[in-house]
């Protein structure tokens, strides 16, 4: 099993953290409590949430630029083909994106 290097944001944290975990579907689905969902925000990054987490009232994490938002556990990696592959942006550039989404999202 192969193993990569994500960020997990929770909703409780402001950025959250880098973490290593196992690329195995019933651990990613684990992770986020439910089906998952690839949210791309890059042409190499996705964002992995619970695909049913707003329809299931679940908390609130953060908003997306596009009048969207992210509810529960939510990690960042990145795409390598079909595959999930190590995040390719560092802590600082990922609270730089979170902050210009919460300014510049529209209303």
């Amino acid at each position: 099993m192969s193993r990569i290097k994500i960020i997990i944001k929770r909703p409780i944290d402001e950025v959250g953290g880098l973490a290593y975990i196992e690329n195995s579907l019933e651990n990613l689905q684990g992770i986020v409590n439910g089906y998952i969902e690839a949210v791309p925000i890059r042409d190499d990054t996705v964002i992995i949430c619970n695909s049913d987490g707003k329809i299931r009232d679940m908390l609130f994490n953060f908003r997306l630029p596009w009048d969207d938002y992210i509810a529960v556990t939510a990690m960042v990696c990145g795409v390598s083909g079909d595959e999930f592959a190590d995040v390719p942006i560092t802590l600082d550039e990922w609270r730089q994106m979170l902050d210009e989404w919460k300014v510049n999202r529209r209303v």
